[in-house]
């Protein structure tokens, strides 16, 4: 039995379709996960590093910003339409999951005009235009945050469920191991920053400049780039004190590590951070989609599972002080983290894929 999984342009949307594709395998003898994503999205480079098979179709973003490109948006649909024609005609899949992006989009629509059962799964508190769009027609939609179904029209036949996002399930271990194979001194508290694999352009400034003015002295840093800032910032590594990568892989060692996550508020950063049940201080991207991760952000500190700071008041001093403040507070500490990790959902690929596998039960 073949299961189509569509998704991808961004990790945020591949991550989870390799999640679910993952314990689909897992989940039973005989099911061939087969992914699609876009020509042109971060998948070209990620999806051959794994087991399954996949195909890359000619699909291009709907560009918010630079919107006269949209133009060619005619054009693009037709060569969309016929390459997922295609696909289905090629695969024959008993289901249809996507997880967003705009390599989902046109899969699920076609799927859902051939009557083959299609599911969603929406990372974030507001949903992906994706999600908003074909819901109604969705046999199950799997929620990320539960804040994003009053925004949703769902079918008489559509089931909801907030399992959470799927991700890796954490991989606990002793703190004081994964900081002697990080370089660190077990002695002082350790931060973990990071702004995802490309990186978060303001978050580095900050982190820059209050290491340049050592207004971090007391801390441990672990600090994740991204790529493209990686040479330039490996000037600030203290041996034993600062680590400066492009980014981690695998992140379990800095999660066991750290005392405190500062990070952008992806839906799947989101998604592991209360799954490890970290206290963490969350800068949302502004100029994300619909603003989608100053929502995830605002849901999480409505409830005391995180600490919320804008990118505007976001300085080295600002940082500092929210940081040596909160690691000086060990009962916030806590608080921030049991608060996390109950909204936590660790199992929660298998969990979907169990909901998911009752419509070819």
């Amino acid at each position: 039995m073949r299961v189509l999984l569509a998704g991808g342009g961004t990790g945020g949307h591949l991550m989870p379709a390799l999640a679910l594709a993952q314990a689909l395998q897992e989940a039973r003898r005989g099911i061939e996960p087969v992914l699609v994503g876009a020509q042109r999205g971060i998948e070209v480079d990620v999806l051959p590093r794994y087991p399954f098979r996949h195909h890359l179709l000619p699909i291009e973003p709907i560009y918010r910003h630079t919107w006269w490109k949209n133009v060619r948006w005619p054009l693009i649909l037709g060569r969309a339409w016929r390459a997922v024609g295609r696909v289905l005609d090629a695969e024959r899949p008993a289901i249809v999951i996507g997880t967003g992006g705009y390599a989902a989009g046109p899969v699920l629509w076609r799927a859902q005009r051939r009557r083959l059962p299609t599911v969603l799964q929406e990372q974030n508190a507001f949903p992906g235009l994706t999600t908003r769009w074909l819901a109604h027609g969705a046999r199950q939609v799997h929620l990320g945050f539960p804040e994003a179904q009053e925004r949703l029209r769902l079918g008489s036949h559509t089931a909801v469920f907030a399992l959470g996002n799927p991700i890796r399930v954490p991989e606990p271990g002793p703190r004081d191991a994964a900081l002697a194979e990080l370089g660190l001194l077990p002695t002082r508290p350790t931060l973990l920053v990071f702004g995802g694999s490309q990186g978060a352009r303001r978050i580095n400034y900050a982190v820059a400049g209050a290491l340049e003015r050592r207004l971090l002295e007391a801390v441990n840093v672990l600090w994740g780039t991204g790529s493209a800032h990686a040479a330039a910032l490996a000037r600030y590594a203290v041996p034993g004190r600062v680590v400066v990568r492009g980014f981690f892989d695998p992140m379990a060692p800095p999660y066991r590590a750290a005392d405190l996550v500062v990070s952008r508020a992806g839906a799947m950063t989101v998604a592991e951070l209360c799954a490890w049940g970290k206290p963490s201080i969350l800068v949302p991207l502004p100029t994300a989609a619909a603003d989608h991760q100053t929502r995830n952000a605002s849901a999480l500190a409505a409830v005391g599972a995180a600490i919320q700071l804008s990118e505007e008041h976001l300085s080295p001093f600002t940082l500092a002080e929210q940081v040596t403040s909160l690691l000086a507070d060990r009962s916030q500490l806590d608080s921030l983290g049991a608060r996390a990790k109950a909204r936590g959902h660790p199992n929660a690929a298998r969990e979907i894929v169990s909901r998911i596998l009752t419509l070819v039960a």
